[in-house]
Parts: structure tokens; sequence; C-alpha cells
């Protein structure tokens, strides 16, 4: 049997070229770093695959070393020699055989040096704990000192381009305006006793996302007063057709973009006729909870003061708590969203489910997104989408939800 093939390097598709190199560098040295070691086997590892332009799978284990000067370096297996044909002609590449010469040459290279890997102690940050445990240790006995490559992870796959932020911005609006009408066409739909259902709902905002230019890989989510207590529900064609009549609360979650460019994620709250007072009462802690967030992250930013996505999540989390809401708040306040993914790899806003340990850095965007859920009964949550600047912060929509919607 012939050896298996593995990926190939794109440099098109490379996070790391030649013209970044400058870049990376700069920001291995501004962490105090004397490098970063890059580690790949059969797709473990997707920042490294990314950051190298790797694509298909690589069958071998890989190093790649970018150190704060100099050329980078590549260790590769002698077999699988074909797929590194887009790696510069300038930069070193090193084939070896066996572990031995494997150890050997990241030793090389590593050796009382700092370097940056994809690892979080204690797990903390999961989207960067990429790396194995066994690797971390032959490191380590080649004697390097190991570091978190989370800030480095934030700068160069969450930070958005002035286009990006720009394609945002329309998709935001797009939505806010989408759902809007689909909240007129559910409380209409019920005046006249011909109510819609929660997926044929969700079908006509499918349509409206084809009509405006922004699309999504599933989704949106519309869900009717008990079926929004779970916050992953989502109505399919072949379940229950719930229809939304009045006296019904209705969540719309809807997220979509421009190719290639970061998408927006709302979400909207609604009620076909007067809201209960528990709804009310419910949504007003949302409500102040993402503003709790907010104000804290554009005080903090508009000053000058770094804040990390654990006190946003706290600052929301303590508002729901003090309402007596806690236990049925269960998710984080909010995600990194990024060009690449709508869950991204940049910081999120958590410290319940994770420690989110990173800055919220110039340059990155992410939802805020508290939620109550309570089982059999309702379920209630407001979204906006954040990108902090050097010294402001950009809300989008423009116009967030500050009241229920009424229909």
């Amino acid at each position: 049997m012939a050896p298996d093939r593995g990926g190939k390097v794109t440099a098109a598709r490379a996070v790391l070229t030649p013209d970044s190199l400058a870049t990376v560098q700069d920001a291995i040295r501004a962490h105090g770093l004397d490098g970063w070691l890059l580690y790949d086997f059969r797709g473990l590892n997707p920042i490294a695959r990314s950051l190298l332009g790797l694509e298909g799978m690589q069958t071998r284990r890989v190093f790649a070393w970018v150190p704060v000067d100099g050329a980078p370096v590549a260790i590769t297996h002698a077999i699988e020699q074909a797929p590194w044909d887009g790696w510069p002609a300038a930069w070193e590449k090193r084939a070896y055989v066996s572990w031995r010469t494997f150890e050997a040459d990241v030793a090389r290279f590593v050796a009382g040096k700092r370097v940056a890997m994809e690892y979080s102690p204690g797990d903390a940050v999961p989207v960067v704990d990429q790396v194995p445990a066994g690797v971390l240790e032959l490191v380590r006995r080649a004697g390097a000192t190991v570091a978190s490559s989370a800030e480095l992870v934030s700068r160069f796959f969450a930070v958005w381009t002035a286009e990006g932020l720009a394609s945002h911005r329309r998709s935001a609006e797009h939505l806010a305006r989408i759902a809007a009408a689909a909240f007129a066409r559910a409380g209409a739909a019920a005046r006249s006793g011909t109510p819609v259902t929660e997926h044929g709902l969700v079908e006509w905002i499918r349509g409206e996302f084809r009509a405006s230019g922004i699309c999504s890989d599933h989704g949106p989510n519309v869900s009717a007063t008990e079926h929004a207590a779970n916050p992953h529900y989502e109505p399919g064609p072949d379940g229950p057709q719930r229809a939304l009549r009045v006296g019904d609360a209705v969540l719309i979650d809807l997220w979509a973009g421009e190719p290639g460019h970061p998408q927006a994620d709302q979400t909207w709250m609604a009620s076909i006729g007067a809201p209960s007072p528990r709804l009310v009462e419910v949504w007003n802690a949302v409500s102040a909870a993402r503003d709790a967030a907010l104000d804290l992250i554009r005080s903090r930013v508009e000053g000058g003061v770094e804040i990390r996505g654990a006190e946003a999540d706290d600052a929301a989390r303590g508002v729901i708590e003090r309402a007596g809401f806690a236990k049925y708040f269960t998710h984080r306040t909010g995600h990194s969203i990024d060009a690449r993914n709508l869950h991204g790899s940049g910081p999120n806003l958590d410290n319940l489910e994770t420690r989110e340990e990173r800055l919220l850095i110039p340059g990155v965007g992410f939802s805020v997104e508290p939620g109550v859920y309570i089982a059999g009964e309702l379920g209630v949550r407001s979204e906006v989408n954040c990108w902090v600047g050097d010294r402001d912060l950009v809300v989008t929509p423009v116009e967030i939800q500050r009241a229920l919607t009424i229909v």
C-alpha cells in the first residue's frame, strides 16, 4: 500500500506569509516571546493550519517555528514534502524520518527559549487549547518554556479589517429590518386567524436573507413561549409545526452576513398582543444585563483601560442574579465573531462556561447576549454585536431593542 498523502500549504490562504511575517514577529516581540511554535497532526490544530495555510489532512506530525527574528522553519516528514510546495523558498524546511531526528530538530530551535503554543493553562480558553499534553511535554523536555498563544490568536484570527467592519454594519441593519418585518408578519397572521408557524417564519426570513444579499449556513431560529426556553431550539420541517398565536412571546435569533466578512448576529423579542407581567419582568432583567455589559465595555474602551471578556460576563450576570434569575442564565454572555466563523477564535464574554482571560483588544468583534430560560414557560434573550476601536465601541445594529416589541 502506498503511503497516504497529506494536505498542502496554500500561500493564498495562509495568515503567515512573507508579507505578514514582520507583523507577526512584532506581535511575538511585544509579548516577550522568542517565537511561536506551531504544531499539527491530522488536523488537530485549526489555528496552526490556518496560520500556515494547510489544506487537506496532514498524516505525520509537523512543527513550524516562527522566531522573533529571522526566517520561519518547517519541520516535516520526508514522505510528505509535496504538500509543502507552497512554503516560501526563502524559509527553511527540514525533513525528518525518525522520531529521534524530529525531536532533535525541535530542540535545536526552541531550547532555552520562551515559545508560544496553542495551550491554555487549566483549559481556561478551550478554543486556544489545541496542543496535546504529550507534545507540550516533548517541547518542555527540549528545553523550552511554553506560554499560551491566546493573545496572539486574538490578534491574528479575530481582528476585523475596515472592510469587514463596514460589511458587518450593513448586514446588521438588514437583520434588524428583517426581524421587525417578521414580527409584523407574525402579528398580522395571528390576528387574521391563520397564524404562521415557527418554521414557516424561518423560511420567510431565509428568503429575505437571499433578497438582501446576505447568507448563513443554517438557521435562523424562531421560537414561541415555551420553545424559547431552549437556547438552541431550531424549528424544522419534520417536527411539530407550532403556530404563533395571540398571547405568545416570540424570540427571533438570526445571523447572516456577506460572504467572507464578519456576520451579524442578533436576537429580538416580541409579544403577540399584550405581554404577560412575567414576560415584562424577565425582559427588564435581560435588557438591563445587556446594557450593564455594554456600559462597562464602553467605559473601559473609551477610557483606555484594559478589559477582559470575563469581566463583561460578570457585569451582565450580576444584574440577572440580583433580579433572582441566576439559575436560568445558563450560557456565557457573548461569543467572539471573526471573519472566518460566527463563533470565532477571539475572546468571548465568559466567566461561566470557561475562564476567558483574554483582553478585548482593538479590532475584535463579539456578541453581547444575556438570556433567561425557564423550562416549560418562556425564554428571553437580547443580542447585539460590538466591535472595539482604539478608543470607541461600535454597537450594532444602530438602533438596539430598548423595549419589548408588541405586535
